[in-house]
């Protein structure tokens, strides 16, 4: 599908020697120049990730956690790496639900999971990296300490969600009481002194020693009940992918606690479904994938946890349960909206994927879950607590649970596509809830309607959600009436749906092709 050239967009990117894309300008360039300065994609992908903590501070940051997917170069085996970290071991649902909680609270420290973005980005580093976490942190560091200027749409989304701030978090993530403008610098230089001591003694600079106290001294004070112990033991996991198969290509995802398998029984649902012989644009179309959402999504409820307390993941998975359900699909009529699920749809997250010159791709999804994660930051550092316990539910024997030392069901995941055993993208959709749908859409977009990467990614988008029929203004307003009159509760967006990130690597003329979400700030990047 060729782009109009006449109509407002922008052009996938093409190159040969690496490729990244980031939802923001300065973190691409990072990523970019340490390609160039001899890394490989896992230390591109870490460069760019924490930068964006600073670029982007209401979206990620090093309170936060982390999936990645990677394919080393020469291999076309994939590895997912879990970086999600645990509920304090003194957590108890039974606790919170005598506090007369029907819900972990998302602003409340008994939201805050120890993050786990940091030990994994050490692993990363590790096991896969080249030129070590001195030099891989210091584009941040450096940034950090001068300041970013603040970009159009972070300054938007800032400004939707200072009042979320709490205590330490306003000295440190606002500006004269106020969230930054556009243009204004935004400063972290308690953050730029944490990413040092990472830089020089790995994990232990963040989990042991001052900042470890500076953290539990903060979340402890605020009614939490973690504690350095929780910390000292947080541990990032290797673990193998789960797939599904979609009219020839195969879709890659991360294993829970994340949500990935719910695209993959999304796309199985689907697949029962002539797609092709629709419009791409149509209200058919779009009343499909809603209702594959709907039960999907139903069976992520159920079954996504903690992987200790999944036990029907392959039961999910299963083809005959993606043909059961389609066949509860009426193409005429939209079953009722979904219910509500532990987390609330939001979207606040950062993704980036980086393939280098040896073919090392690496797809990093991040993220402190909620705007501004808990709204609750550590004293010193200035620290911003992801509020990932809000991804529990308190329901007394439900798999997901909140529980002590448990990781909840986590939105993000990050993805691949594989072609007759070659992985041929890694992209990802960030955007809460809507994150499953968007992985489905965007492989659709490729598979079935021919779309480049960019106009896959650039293409409207909508969403049944417990909110209704979200659907953004790219859809006509007759496609809009179509789906009420199937029954849906067609809702206006104040915002876009999500944004992504895609490098289609074409293994017959050795080009990488990159696309970067317009909803966000970013740019794919070549060498």
């Amino acid at each position: 599908m060729t782009r109009d050239f006449q109509r407002p967009g922008r052009s996938a990117v093409y190159a040969t020697g690496g490729m990244c894309a980031t939802s923001h300008p300065l973190a691409s360039q990072v990523a970019v120049a340490t390609l160039a300065s001899g890394g490989n994609a896992a230390d591109a992908a870490i460069a760019a990730a924490v930068l964006l903590g600073i670029c982007e501070p209401q979206m990620t940051g090093i309170g936060g956690d982390c999936f990645a997917l990677v394919k080393p170069a020469g291999q076309e085996r994939v590895l997912g790496l879990n970086g999600s970290g645990r509920a304090p071991r003194a957590l108890t649902a039974a606790a919170l639900r005598a506090q007369g909680h029907a819900a972990i609270p998302p602003g409340s420290a008994a939201a805050v999971t120890v993050p786990g973005a940091i030990d994994a980005f050490c692993r990363l580093s590790a096991d896969w990296g080249r030129l070590g976490l001195d030099a891989v942190l210091a584009p941040a560091i450096r940034h950090a300490e001068a300041g970013v200027p603040v970009a159009p749409r972070v300054a938007l989304d800032l400004a939707d969600s200072e009042g979320l701030l709490q205590g330490a978090a306003r000295r440190h993530y606002l500006i004269d009481g106020r969230a930054p403008a556009e243009g204004a610098l935004f400063r972290a230089p308690g953050q730029a002194e944490v990413l040092r001591r990472v830089a020089r003694q790995g994990r232990a600079g963040f989990y042991e020693g001052e900042v470890a106290e500076d953290m539990v001294a903060s979340l402890r004070a605020a009614g939490g009940v973690h504690t350095l112990e929780d910390f000292a033991a947080t541990a990032c996991d290797w673990t193998e992918p789960v797939t599904s198969r979609y009219r020839g290509v195969e879709l890659i995802e991360h294993p829970p606690n994340g949500q990935g398998a719910t695209a993959c029984l999304m796309l199985n649902i689907l697949g029962h479904f002539d797609l092709a012989a629709l419009d791409p644009l149509g209200a058919e179309r779009a009343h499909l994938e809603a209702e594959a959402a709907k039960l999907a999504y139903d069976a992520r409820d159920r079954f996504i946890a903690d992987p200790a307390h999944v036990t029907r993941l392959s039961h999910m998975l299963a083809p005959a349960t993606a043909a059961r359900l389609a066949a509860l699909i009426d193409p005429a009529r939209a079953l009722p909206d979904p219910g509500a699920a532990s987390e609330a749809v939001h979207r606040d997250t950062v993704y980036l994927c980086v393939v280098d010159r040896d073919g090392m791709a690496v797809s990093l999804i991040y993220s402190i879950y909620h705007s501004f994660g808990s709204g609750i930051a550590s004293d010193r550092f200035g620290i911003l607590f992801q509020n990932r316990g809000a991804g529990f539910t308190l329901a007394e024997g439900h798999p997901n649970e909140a529980g002590g030392g448990k990781r909840p069901m986590h939105t993000i995941i990050p993805a691949m596509l594989a072609r007759e055993g070659r992985v041929i993208m890694p992209f990802g959709v960030m955007g809460g809830a809507y994150q499953p749908c968007g992985h489905a859409r965007i492989v659709s977009n490729l598979v079935d309607f021919g779309m480049d990467p960019q106009a896959a990614i650039d293409a409207p988008r909508c969403f049944a959600g417990p909110e209704g029929m979200q659907v953004e203004a790219g859809y006509a307003a007759a496609v809009r009436d179509a789906l009420a009159a199937r029954g849906h509760r067609v809702v206006p967006l104040a915002r876009p749906l999500g944004g992504a990130q895609a490098i289609l690597i074409d293994h017959a003329r050795g080009v990488l092709v990159g696309a970067s979400d317009p909803r966000k700030d970013g740019c794919a990047l070549g060498l």
